[in-house]
């Protein structure tokens, strides 16, 4: 994405402060691209779990994704803050986003995202939202996630501490619960019928972070 482009979706965001969490987040962070790029082409509904502000659904339009996009967060001013930036770009058709819990999904079959979402809940609460969420794929659908790793390793040691700050400045409310190593998150896609297959998504980023990808096998 270009930076024009960048600067024209930060734009629908208020505050100072917002707006240059959107351009950082859109210039440095590979998720956007890697989600982009599984979903091309694809007519499926994305169901968008711990969806913050909107984000994903702006630049998946600015790439000329046109399904439509649903996302839930339990965190009432991102909710907000998304609603506005949609209704800024005329999105509010196409974007659609709702205050919820993880566990209260629609009814809707698609594509499943979970990005940065799992760490902040416990171990069970973990295991019981993947296999909530697979429920929701469609026959070609995709399963993304994409979490920080256990591992002992320096980046992880690097993502709890960004991890730290965050809670400290209040965007993130109530923590980490749980850092779940790839066995943790394969095993119930595994028995839901799932093929996995995971990589590195750190990009220029100093943190562990993985994407995994699952489908219904066949």
């Amino acid at each position: 994405m270009d930076r024009r482009s960048r600067q024209d979706i930060a734009s629908r965001y208020d505050g100072h402060l917002q707006r240059c969490y959107v351009l950082g987040k859109l210039a440095s962070d590979p998720v956007y691209a890697a989600t982009a790029a599984l979903l091309a082409g694809s007519p499926l509904p994305l169901l968008d779990i711990g969806c913050g502000i909107g984000l994903l659904g702006q630049y998946l339009h600015v790439c000329g994704h046109q399904a439509s996009y649903f996302g839930l967060d339990h965190d009432p001013r991102k909710v907000a803050a998304g609603q506005h930036a949609a209704r800024l770009a005329g999105l509010q058709e196409a974007i659609e986003l709702r205050c919820a819990d993880a566990s209260d999904l629609p009814s809707m079959q698609g594509h499943v995202l979970l990005l940065d979402v799992l760490h902040y809940l416990p171990a069970a609460a973990q295991q019981a939202l993947l296999r909530q969420a697979s429920r929701h794929l469609a026959p070609t659908g995709q399963l993304i996630i994409r979490n920080v790793l256990r591992e002992p390793n320096w980046r992880f040691h690097a993502t709890r501490i960004e991890e730290f700050f965050l809670h400290a400045s209040g965007w993130i409310r109530g923590g980490p619960q749980h850092y779940p190593d790839e066995t943790e998150l394969r095993a119930p896609l595994e028995s839901a019928g799932l093929r996995v297959r995971v990589e590195s998504l750190r990009g220029r980023t100093p943190f562990n972070s993985y994407l995994l990808v699952a489908q219904r096998a066949g």
